[in-house]
């Protein structure tokens, strides 16, 4: 990869690296695992930005690939988390502390997110983040359809867990 391309992914990446810590936040419970899992999603990032065409935001795209990724370690979570070696790449980004305490206002939501399976997670994720039907479909892979109906079944579903 020639070093334009890399320059402006770290710059792309640097820029939205806050979608990575607030997936992470959800689909992890300790610093350790928000770090090892931040880790990779940077890697898959990484790896697949060769293929990123520019169809569709940055954003949009990142995303869809973080999002990829934490749902896939979720699910293999009973084995362990598995990253690959950091070092291995080329690339050094300064990364922001991630900072909390301006979010403890959330943290009966994300305590209620935590319930959710999977995908109900990078559902009301999307949705919390703003994104309309149309990107929150085009996100997850899904009809915007099916994306209205999963969000009417997750926020009834959260009610019933913060209200019981």
């Amino acid at each position: 990869m020639n070093k334009e391309l890399e320059h402006k992914f770290v710059s792309n990446l640097e820029k939205h690296q806050n979608i990575v810590h607030k997936i992470c936040r959800i689909y992890t419970n300790d610093q350790a695992s928000h770090n090892d899992l931040f880790q990779e999603i940077t890697i898959q990032l990484w790896k697949a930005y060769p293929k990123f065409r520019g169809d569709a935001k940055f954003s949009t795209w990142m995303y869809r690939v973080a999002l990829n990724t934490a749902i896939t370690l979720y699910r293999k979570k009973k084995r362990g988390i598995q990253t690959q070696d950091y070092d291995s790449v080329h690339f050094r980004i300064h990364v922001e502390e991630y900072d909390d305490a301006t979010e403890q206002q959330l943290k009966l939501m994300y305590s209620a997110v935590k319930e959710l399976n999977d995908i109900e997670k990078a559902l009301i994720f999307l949705y919390l983040e703003d994104k309309n039907y149309k990107e929150i479909s085009e996100t997850l892979g899904i009809t915007e359809v099916n994306a209205r109906v999963k969000m009417n079944r997750v926020k009834t579903k959260l009610k019933n867990i913060l209200n019981p």
